[in-house]
């Protein structure tokens, strides 16, 4: 008899999600390889491709020239930011109407616990179908669906599946499922420690890893040890976090690369500020609290939360804890692929006029700087003037 206590996930996945919204406008696509690239230069790096251009050779991160040169009948799209944004609120919508309980973790990707909504569902695995079928039939997008008792398995079962289709892990069987997977599928294992179990210990499987002792686990992992165990073993008791209803302000970036040089990572988080001061300005609001989020390419993610101090809206004084926040969180040599900054416990000024009003004529000096360049950025857009770090 199955556990009333066991959990019940969806991770639903929608391979290559930048060109399945283009094809769902467009139709033509269908069936074409296709890739989605800045159309700056041959230098520049896929940011997708679609199954077919997989087929040609052509991958995520490839430079443009390249992938024209193996595949010539590429079919090249810019990026379409609106587009992408559109279709994670739509994906949204169909995930809130099945649970309360959802998780976006990036384009494409979302997480849903399902448990104790047998009696509006069924079992999760027929939810999982009809979750498939209204996207498919609704926003016109292949789905793959992994159904498991924990995010971690659902997600690989998600994976596993070439484009669309639903991947069932009974409760009780995660670590037979994960055993026979290569150690790639592992969350934690970059391409560093993968390199290192394949030539010192000659593991290339997960089951390899599972049975490995603590001692050797530790000289590997080091302090991730016993979570990589865990994992192997399929098991992850991390919930799903349901969106806040806080009111926050965030801005994320997907890098073109994955990356590992603090200056570029470091100007990627000057650019996200920039933008979030600029919408609390135009608001007239100011932040109290931030938020760094750090996803690596082996998918492990690292959040942090800091104060700010006495409350801003001013791009240097956002930025400057937040550049504290990421030496503290980015302590991995695996390289980041993604990067989202937030800000909430907002605050309006005071409506009343205080009988003696405190002057700092540096602050007012700021506060005129960043008006005008939001003036400029209003009328000549939001490339038009960059800081530094941003340019970076």
């Amino acid at each position: 008899m199955e556990n009333s206590l066991d959990r019940h996930i969806i991770h639903i996945h929608i391979p290559a999600f930048r060109i399945a919204m283009e094809r769902a406008n467009r139709p033509e696509l269908r069936g074409r390889p296709v890739a989605v690239a800045p159309p700056q230069s041959d230098s520049a790096l896929i940011l997708s491709a679609s199954p077919e251009a997989g087929r040609e050779g052509v991958f995520k991160g490839m430079a443009l020239g390249k992938a024209m040169r193996l595949c010539p009948d590429l079919t090249i799209l810019p990026p379409n930011p609106p587009l992408l944004e559109k279709g994670c609120r739509l994906l949204a919508g169909v995930a809130a109407r099945y649970t309360p309980i959802w998780e976006a973790t990036g384009p494409g990707h979302v997480y849903m616990d399902i448990t104790g909504t047998e009696r509006l569902w069924g079992r999760a695995k027929d939810a999982a179908c009809r979750i498939e079928r209204d996207i498919g039939d609704g926003l016109a997008m292949p789905a793959a669906a992994g159904v498991a008792s924990n995010k971690m398995v659902s997600n690989i079962a998600s994976r596993l599946m070439a484009s669309k289709g639903v991947l069932d892990v009974d409760p009780g069987r995660e670590s037979s499922f994960m055993a026979p997977l290569k150690v790639d599928y592992l969350p934690g294992v970059g391409h560093t420690r993968r390199k290192v179990l394949l030539e010192d210990l000659n593991i290339t499987l997960v089951r390899e890893i599972a049975v490995l002792d603590s001692s050797n686990l530790r000289l590997i992992f080091g302090r991730q040890a016993w979570v990589i165990r865990q994992r192997a073993l399929g098991i992850d008791p991390t919930p799903v976090h349901p969106p806040s209803s806080i009111p926050s302000v965030s801005e994320s970036s997907i890098l073109p690369d994955d990356e590992n040089d603090d200056r570029i990572l470091l100007g990627t988080i000057y650019s996200l500020v920039e933008r979030c001061s600029r919408r609390l300005r135009s608001r007239g609001l100011s932040a109290h609290r931030a938020g760094l989020a750090l996803r690596y390419s082996d998918q492990m993610e690292v959040t942090r939360r800091t104060n700010v101090p006495h409350g801003s809206n001013l791009d240097l004084e956002l930025y400057v804890p937040l550049e504290r926040l990421f030496f503290k969180a980015c302590q991995r040599r695996v390289a980041v692929r993604f990067i989202r900054v937030w800000f909430w416990d907002l605050s309006a000024p005071s409506s009343q006029i205080p009988l003696f009003p405190a002057t700092n004529p540096d602050r007012e000096k700021k506060s005129m700087v960043a008006c005008a360049l939001d003036s400029v950025r209003k009328r000549y857009g939001n490339e038009a003037i960059k800081h530094g770090r941003a340019a970076a």
